[in-house]
């Protein structure tokens, strides 16, 4: 049951690192630059991530993608799901953001902010920083530009101390002292007088903040939608074993193939969901269904009048872990210790992780952290 819908405030698609990666894993791979929702068919999706060229899905007629009607900005080559998505991005942000015949040219401040942002971050998959440049875009383009401040003003804020922390946890050890240099390019790239206190190191640090502890990442997925209609269809029982068994092989091929890299992802800010705390025993989730950036907030079990609606900062892998490592990492990326009812009924745990997750725990730290995914995804 959907307890609400909501559409996104600002989004970005992620920023990649192609040479971290296969190249036929990520040819292509760009979603819509304003609602995220997937440019390839589910068959090209499939094909690309199984690695089979000539794979053909039954039922394409379910494939809601529509290659006809995308579009591309005529100044810089972006690419759009549709003439209105294009519109709406150029009436919110892009006509400030686009580079028009500079997109690929290194020395563009722009293009110099995202390509230190892609290496001074860690994992490389992300949209933090665009989204604060879409942040100041958009209030630079806004004719109600207060309205605007105001609706970025209510994603809660951190202290210094706090705000320093998830900086740095954003940016991993390696690489906390180059907080500066993105303040720099940023400041080059997008300064404007209205927002100056943004672009000082405190309020670079305090927007750097605000995006890491309220961006809701968004996974799109034109494949995962197309076998969610397959699933809904009516079938004689022997076509409907058919289909499930091609479906099951095909996630076997993309599991070999490709592992866990499924969706078109990027990230954004949602006023309800971020407003809703964490529990490790959660009522509700959020998921993206439709293909784009709009938000379903879902319940996992009944929810009575006046109880609150709770999500989880952890994935599912991560909440079955033990009260002690759940609460080390919550405490590392969201800066608090968690009183949920399961929390509470294990308080007389012992303070001890298994073998297997202090081994899991001492790979993420090698690897740089890879527990954070975007802060709420983060």
């Amino acid at each position: 049951m959907n307890v609400f819908f909501e559409l996104v405030i600002i989004s970005a698609s992620l920023l990649m690192r192609p040479l971290q990666f296969p190249a036929f894993l990520w040819a292509g791979v760009h979603p819509c630059e304003y609602c995220l929702r997937a440019l390839e068919t589910a068959e090209e999706n499939a094909r690309r991530l199984s690695g089979l060229p000539a794979l053909s899905l039954p039922h394409p007629e379910l494939c809601k993608v529509r290659p006809d009607r995308h579009q591309a900005c005529p100044h810089c080559q972006v690419m759009y799901c549709s003439a209105e998505c294009r519109q709406a991005a150029w009436e919110q942000h892009h006509k400030l953001l686009c580079l028009g015949p500079s997109h690929h040219d290194p020395d563009h401040p722009v293009n110099k902010l995202q390509d230190a942002w892609r290496s001074v971050h860690y994992p490389p998959e992300t949209s933090s920083i665009m989204i604060m440049a879409r942040m100041v875009a958009t209030i630079k383009q806004a004719q109600d530009k207060e309205r605007w401040q105001k609706l970025f003003s209510h994603f809660c804020s951190r202290t210094a101390n706090e705000e320093e922390e998830i900086a740095h946890k954003l940016l991993g050890e390696k690489f906390r002292g180059q907080l500066a240099l993105l303040r720099n390019l940023f400041t080059t790239a997008l300064y404007e007088d209205r927002l100056s206190q943004w672009f000082t190191p405190e309020g670079f640090r305090s927007l750097f903040s605000l995006v890491g502890t309220n961006g809701q990442g968004i996974g799109t997925s034109s494949l995962s939608q197309w076998v969610h209609a397959c699933d809904a269809l009516e079938l004689p029982s022997q076509q409907r074993e058919q289909l499930d068994a091609f479906i099951d092989q095909l996630y076997k091929d993309i599991d070999k193939e490709t592992g866990d890299f499924l969706n078109c992802e990027g990230s954004g800010l949602f006023l309800l969901q971020s407003s809703c705390n964490h529990s490790c025993v959660p009522n509700a989730e959020a998921s993206f269904p439709d293909n784009n950036f709009l938000l379903h907030l879902s319940a996992l079990s009944d929810i009575s009048p006046g109880e609150e609606i709770c999500i989880s900062y952890l994935d599912c892998c991560q909440r079955d872990r033990s009260r002690h490592s759940r609460h080390k990492i919550l405490r590392e990326n969201y800066l608090f210790v968690c009183s949920c009812q399961r929390c509470t009924s294990q308080m007389d745990d012992a303070d001890m992780t298994s073998e297997e997750e202090e081994e899991e725990e001492g790979e993420g730290e090698t690897e740089g952290d890879d527990i954070e995914d975007e802060m709420t995804d983060v």
